[in-house]
């Protein structure tokens, strides 16, 4: 991820969700990018799939 793109996860809500589900499990910045480069390529992969079938909208069973 370059420095001028923008988290598609949102932070704060990343590292409180693994707080209160990993019982104060810290979420450290490198782990939200890496998190953010999986949503990346799971949307990615979603528009192959979309794509593939001849639609212009992604459903959910795409992903």
């Amino acid at each position: 991820m370059t420095k001028k793109e923008e988290l598609l996860v949102v932070k704060s809500k990343v590292k409180e969700f693994a707080r209160r589900v990993g019982k104060d499990v810290r979420f450290p910045d490198d782990a939200v990018e890496a998190l953010d480069k999986k949503v990346r390529e799971l949307i990615q992969q979603a528009i192959k799939a979309a794509k593939a079938y001849g639609k212009k909208t992604v459903r959910g069973d795409a992903i």
